[in-house]
């Protein structure tokens, strides 16, 4: 089942009498439950595509379409809400607030949800335990290595249950050996939770690990493959 359908997405940026062409008609159709990457080299459009994508921009012309809104009608309140709602982010700077403990940074999409204060403690430190941090939920980011932030940003991009993760260079900031080990947590939660997770990266061990890679060049797909040797985290493959 489609969960994005993107047609003749063109985002141009303009700065002065300078127009930059980032996107030049993307046409793409991504599954429920796809684990995908996009690459291509620095301004590419890999970027502007997710931001797009995840709400947080919006295209000159063309339609990205996800679970059948079209997203190019929303206006920026609307826009909000379905970031709030069905879209989680993981950022390669983590992006957790310092001040707060890990239960904290992973509670506040709840907060803004309005869940009851009894669900969030129980949804919150079960993610946790389930993402290796049963002993670090009280600890704050600064006391903690980059994989474990790394850990705290993708339980709180999961802890909503959302559709679509979206992971913007998740291993950037990682060493190999803990960037694998992100890769294949994230790996376990899409085939437990059949979330879809969209990747944007410069790293060939993501490239690699995807089921599908989209090669971005001058704002236009070049390539588009499956990749049918990807490990499973599943018992037994």
């Amino acid at each position: 089942m489609a969960l994005l359908t993107i047609e003749d997405l063109k985002k141009d940026y303009k700065t002065g009498k300078v127009i930059t062409k980032a996107l030049r008609g993307i046409d793409l159709v991504i599954e429920e439950g796809e684990f995908l990457s996009i690459a291509g080299p620095s301004g590419s459009g890999k970027t502007t595509l997710l931001n797009i994508i995840g709400c947080l921009d919006v295209p000159t012309s063309g339609t990205v379409s996800l679970n059948g809104t079209d997203l190019s009608d929303l206006k920026k309140k609307a826009r909000a809400e379905l970031r709030k709602d069905a879209i989680g982010f993981v950022f390669q700077s983590f992006n957790l607030i310092p001040v707060l403990t890990a239960f904290e940074n992973v509670e506040i999409p709840l907060i803004l949800l309005h869940w009851d204060k009894r669900k969030r403690k129980e949804t919150v430190e079960q993610l946790l335990i389930d993402v290796g941090l049963k002993e670090y939920i009280h600890r704050r980011p600064l006391a903690m290595s980059g994989g474990q932030q790394q850990r705290v940003a993708i339980a709180r991009a999961l802890v909503k249950d959302p559709k679509l993760v979206l992971a913007d260079e998740p291993t950037a900031n990682l060493d190999s050996t803990t960037g694998m080990e992100t890769l294949k947590l994230m790996k376990e939660l899409n085939e437990r939770k059949n979330t879809t997770f969209v990747f944007s990266t410069h790293d060939r061990m993501v490239m690699d690990f995807a089921h599908r890679l989209i090669l971005l060049k001058d704002g236009k797909v070049a390539s588009d493959t499956r990749n049918r040797n990807t490990p499973s985290t599943k018992p037994g493959k």
